[in-house]
């Protein structure tokens, strides 16, 4: 952590906010396109066209060339669920950090700076579905400083900025493809409380799941 200062953010980090919150959220299209081959489903339908194909056509060239391009369209569609999800997160709280987390007493918003560049966030607001909870919110290191404790540190600042305001606990949500975010909560000592479907169409096909943590401060 050395030459790492964890500071409120202000207005000049706004641009830099966006950057690391979409490069972040980028990579993990590769590990969620993964994720939507392992599922029975996409087996099913990749094996029934394939075995149809084969018997139609009497030729690999085909079944190759179709699932081929069905495999082309299933990643662009996990790429138009990232593209939109980032999408709606800029036109929402990340396009107003300021009015959304740092004008009220229960919720803020943090960057990670190091020598003069923003190299992680994190943030925290009243959650709507939990009472007498906050949740975290925005948590994102770049790549190059990862390693260095900085996710640690962006959790404890959350940890005891919820219990300063006498919440009883943090809750968070993760994707159930960041496994890494996965183990740095649980190291954490948040305990995982329940997994759902993202209720959107394309996540409900890709059965891409959310889980839910919860850090108890008592």
């Amino acid at each position: 952590m050395a030459n790492i200062q964890i500071r409120k953010y202000r207005n000049e980090d706004a641009e830099s906010v966006k950057e690391l919150f979409t490069l972040g959220m980028s990579e993990h299209v590769p590990s969620s396109f993964t994720h939507v081959l392992k599922q029975p489903l996409t087996q099913m339908i990749l094996m029934c066209s394939f075995c149809a194909l084969i018997t139609s056509s009497k030729s690999f060239l085909l079944p190759i060339l179709a699932l081929t391009l069905f495999l082309a369209g299933v990643r662009q569609m996990v790429v138009y669920m990232f593209n939109k999800y980032i999408e709606t997160c800029l036109s929402k709280d990340l396009n107003n950090i300021g009015q959304t987390y740092l004008q009220q007493k229960e919720s803020c918003f943090w960057v990670a700076e190091s020598e003069g560049q923003v190299v992680g966030t994190v943030a925290c607001l009243p959650a709507e579905n939990a009472h007498a909870c906050l949740e975290l919110k925005r948590m994102s290191v770049r790549r190059s400083h990862r390693g260095m404790g900085i996710a640690k540190a962006l959790c404890r600042t959350v940890a005891e900025f919820t219990q300063e305001r006498g919440f009883a606990a943090v809750i968070l949500y993760t994707s159930v493809v960041q496994t890494d975010a996965q183990k740095l909560y649980e190291h954490m000592g948040y305990t995982k409380t329940r997994e759902f479907v993202v209720p959107e169409l394309p996540a409900k096909i890709l059965n891409f799941t959310l889980l839910e943590y919860r850090l108890d401060l008592h």
